[in-house]
């Protein structure tokens, strides 16, 4: 078997377990990322070459230069696969797939997994129950959706990931406002119904149009309030078999399917009305989720989702059969928040039921494993309140990234 060269292209640092096991599976990984990044602990004994990208004032890689930087590498290397493992290369790595003609997700399909605008749009056309919503192309529009049901509403950005720069409105003066004052980024945002309730993540691997794998849980903040509320975030894996879980599974499959995923790790939230109790979806992706909720997933059903996203991604370039592994049938959750302390001591955190520490900077996290969902609750609560008094920073330190 000829070595498959495979160019993994991340402006964060993540997906080391990927870069792993395609090294591990005898491939030539090569690493493109951002200069500010060459710190990172990397994988760098699984990682045959890295290129570095300097960021632009408006926080983003010259496309051009990226381009034609790897145009100049492919002279000799030729690359059979590019790999956008964050969230933000999506888009611009769908670009590179097509400009060199790469086998993989092309521009259109991944408008999917990135513009929130465009997910609504087909998820509606779906028939998947989203929120009430409207882009702000046109000013009738804007006002119709105003007119027919009262606030609160939340303005958006189509390409931010998570909660980053959305907003909460309470009248239609603040909306327009907040419109006005968006100039000529006013088409780069949404507006949709605030539907108060509770946010599901759906984790998945999905291989030749199947999700062959799904795990469920629940963020016990949402991420807007830890977004904007300075809170600690949390997430528990629901139980396995509830109605919950099967009507999640149910309408995560129809996401993927609807979008047109083939091939690729998925992380996709919806939202249970707490007034209906009827669930809306709210956005997907075609990547591994962040905020470590990859570890907690590892920790729930022993299925790294980086390495069987990697072995999938190998299996369709070498035309060859994926098998998920054995997937175990436990609980996991995981608390994280922001540190006061450079360096935060953990280990006054002692049961055992503890199967991960975050080794961060400015940041404390902590991944608990059970077979009683009530025994994970028990302790995220329980170590919730210890970190809120004796940890917790609600504003960012001095070089703190995103979690």
């Amino acid at each position: 078997m000829k070595p498959l060269n495979i160019l993994c292209i991340s402006s964060y640092y993540k997906g080391a377990d990927f870069i792993s096991a395609a090294h591990a599976a005898g491939h030539q990984v090569y690493l493109l990322t951002g200069s500010d990044l060459k710190q990172e602990l990397w994988p760098w004994d699984a990682i045959k070459e890295t290129y570095y990208m300097d960021i632009q004032e408006n926080g983003t890689w010259d496309m051009q230069h990226l381009i034609g930087g790897i145009a100049f590498q492919m002279r000799e290397i030729g690359f059979d696969k590019m790999v956008a493992l964050d969230d933000f290369d999506v888009e611009q790595v769908a670009h590179l797939r097509e400009h060199f003609r790469i086998p993989g997700m092309g521009s259109t399909t991944a408008r999917y997994f990135r513009d929130k605008l465009a997910m609504r749009m087909k998820a509606y056309e779906a028939g998947i129950p989203v929120p009430r919503f409207t882009a702000l192309f046109k000013d009738q529009d804007i006002n119709d959706f105003a007119n027919v049901g009262d606030a609160p509403w939340l303005i958006k950005p189509r390409s931010e990931a998570s909660a980053t720069g959305i907003q909460k409105i309470s009248s239609s003066e603040e909306l327009w406002s907040v419109i006005h004052g968006l100039e000529d980024k006013r088409p780069s945002y949404l507006v949709e119904k605030f539907a108060p309730g509770d946010v599901y993540h759906v984790d998945s691997l999905i291989y030749n149009g199947q999700v062959l794998f799904a795990n469920v849980s629940q963020y016990l903040d949402t991420p807007f309030e830890v977004a904007h509320g300075g809170g600690i975030f949390r997430s528990q894996t629901v139980e396995q078999g509830s109605n919950d879980d099967l009507e999640l599974r149910k309408l995560n499959t129809k996401v993927m399917q609807a979008f047109g995923m083939k091939n690729s790790a998925s992380h996709t939230e919806f939202i249970k009305s707490k007034e209906t109790g009827d669930f809306y979806f709210l956005e997907t992706s075609a990547r591994v989720g962040g905020a470590n909720l990859a570890e907690m997933v590892t920790a729930a059903t022993g299925i790294n989702l980086w390495k069987e996203w990697a072995l999938i991604e190998l299996a369709v370039a070498l035309d060859e059969d994926y098998s998920l592994p054995e997937v175990r049938k436990q609980h996991a959750g995981i608390v994280v928040s922001l540190s006061r302390f450079q360096h935060p001591d953990t280990n006054s955190f002692n049961d055992s039921e503890i199967c991960w520490r975050m080794n961060k900077e400015w940041h404390i996290g902590l991944i608990v494993q059970s077979e009683s969902r009530d025994r994970v609750r028990e302790l995220l609560d329980h170590y919730t309140q210890r970190i809120g008094a004796e940890f917790h920073a609600s504003l960012t330190p001095p070089d703190a990234s995103r979690v």
